[in-house]
């Protein structure tokens, strides 16, 4: 059996090859194919359907980096090819075609030299939905990239003027190990849990910079519970880890969204911190809102993860446990 991948022009297939072949090769060794180039496009066959179809996905996601002149190193075909490794042939939900099967425009994310790329089908859904929706669940296991992209589509849009400030904010809540008393103010208070937000930052914005828009207030890091009673006009908003908010806490948080603004809430419901026996806010929420037009649920899996490979295996181990003991 084989598939053609289309290709636009010569120089494509020279690009896509690499020097002596290496790309072609890299993922024909990967999933046991056979790539070869005819005059309709890239031939790739294989005599295991699932091997061919995760072969494709790479190729046609290696081939949009080349046409939106990303030009992808060998690092990133490598992360495509840990990607793949663990693409299931379950559709998403809401979705009638396999992971594979299409092509997204290449956003804009970031005006500085670090851009954050989305690697994987489910990536590019998220990114899509963040600039359609004004609000979005973005919904799945470490390591998909949802707090990642989610900062790079806020930086974009303040640097962009679409917005005028960013508002970064999560629970309070330990992973499960007290703390203790932390010195200082709410804003060295809040810090160490807001960590991988303040990362994702600091990868796409100079030291100096940010440093001025948190003095400024065009960068604004608050605990959830300082969003209550406020009316959030004119800005992007993360709620990181919201599989650590109660019912209550997520629907306080969803109606302070103002005029202009854009909100993106990320969670993983495998780890909430919660105190056993209190619901989860997301949950309720997936219930209520998945229905209502401006609203997106957006869902990553094992598939997105864009970590060390080992990360994509342990959380399939605790998905195959978790089945398991339902």
């Amino acid at each position: 059996m084989f598939r053609i991948v289309s290709i636009e022009n010569p120089r494509e297939t020279q690009d896509f090859f690499g020097l002596h072949d290496e790309n072609a090769r890299l993922i024909e060794q990967e999933f046991d194919v056979k790539i070869s180039s005819k005059s309709e496009g890239l031939k790739v066959s294989a005599s295991n359907k699932g091997k061919l179809e995760k072969a494709v996905y790479c190729i046609e996601n290696f081939l949009h980096l080349l046409r939106t002149n990303r030009n992808p190193d060998r690092r990133e075909l490598e992360l495509m090819l840990v990607s793949a490794r663990g693409i299931k042939k379950e559709k998403r939900p809401g979705e009638s075609k396999p992971a594979f099967d299409a092509y997204f425009e290449q956003p804009d994310l970031s005006k500085r030299e670090k851009v954050a790329t989305p690697k994987t089908k489910g990536q590019y859904e998220y990114v899509e939905a963040i600039k359609k929706y004004d609000i979005v669940f973005g919904l799945g296991p470490a390591g998909t990239g949802k707090t990642y992209l989610a900062m790079a589509m806020a930086v974009s849009a303040l640097n962009s003027g679409s917005v005028r400030r960013i508002i970064l904010t999560r629970p309070a809540i330990e992973a499960g190990e007290s703390l203790g008393f932390l010195p200082g103010d709410v804003h060295q208070k809040l810090s160490p849990y807001l960590r991988p937000l303040y990362d994702a930052l600091y990868d796409m914005m100079e030291a100096e910079r940010i440093e001025k828009y948190l003095e400024m207030g065009i960068i604004e890091v608050a605990p959830l519970a300082y969003m209550r009673g406020r009316t959030l006009n004119d800005a992007f908003i993360i709620l990181d880890e919201a599989q650590n908010c109660t019912p209550e806490q997520l629907k306080m948080f969803l109606t302070r969204l103002g005029f202009d603004s854009k909100a993106v809430i990320t969670g993983d419901m495998t780890q909430s911190d919660l105190p056993g026996g209190k619901p989860l806010g997301l949950i309720q929420a997936q219930e209520l809102l998945s229905s209502i037009d401006g609203i997106k649920m957006a869902y990553l899996t094992g598939a997105d993860v864009m970590r060390h490979e080992l990360v994509q295996r342990i959380i399939e181990a605790y998905e195959k446990a978790q089945k398991h003991h339902r």
